[in-house]
């Protein structure tokens, strides 16, 4: 298992948060710039990743999938002894930068991802599927990191998604199909947040 990927930089530069198998399942790590000083940050069996900074670079958000039943637990190590994941329901998580003080944030059969904190770090905001019965649809979402007051950004039947906040929170940027030259065509947007 050779998986070392999803790395984002800590927003002082100071450490990279990534997904590695380096234990033989998909979980988070940190390093230095320069490779030293590895830390695994999570340990439960399933899919850590798409994990970001605080602004503050005190906190974590990511993404994860956790199978709980032994016929899901069966499946997932299956398909990852063949480098392989199944499309599964995604919730976001947050934890301290050390690795303590996990918390869920959301909990529904939704493929949930791309969190980025507000800059204050009191709201995440992230892509999912939940309005979409197919599934196939994604737009973006804002929730409080207590898992409270979801709401609803983008209204758009396509794709949207891994919002990103400029450091003053005055710009959102995006990706989505909006405007699509061809099929699968993926744009940014910027946009100004009010």
């Amino acid at each position: 298992p050779n998986y070392d990927a999803e790395a984002t930089y800590a927003f002082d530069g100071s450490k990279i948060i990534y997904t590695s198998m380096a234990t033989g399942d998909l979980e988070l790590w940190t390093m230095l710039p320069d490779g030293s000083e590895k830390t695994q940050l999570t340990s439960r069996l399933g899919y850590d990743g798409g994990a970001f900074y605080s602004q503050d670079n005190k906190k974590i958000v990511w993404r994860s999938y956790y199978p709980e039943t032994e016929k899901e637990k069966k499946d997932y190590r299956s398909l990852l002894a063949e480098n392989s994941i199944r499309p599964m329901a995604l919730q976001l998580w947050t934890m301290n930068a050390d690795g303590s003080n996990k918390k869920q944030v959301t909990d529904n059969n939704a493929a949930n991802f791309g969190p980025f904190f507000f800059p204050d770090a009191n709201r995440i905001i992230f892509s999912s599927n939940m309005h979409d019965e197919r599934g196939r649809d994604f737009d973006l979402y804002a929730i409080n990191t207590d898992g409270t007051s979801l709401e609803r950004i983008t209204y758009f039947d396509g794709f949207d998604g891994f919002p990103m906040f400029s450091r003053d929170g005055k710009y959102l940027v995006f990706a989505s199909n909006r405007n699509q030259k061809k099929r699968g065509d993926t744009n940014i947007f910027l946009a100004e947040w009010r």
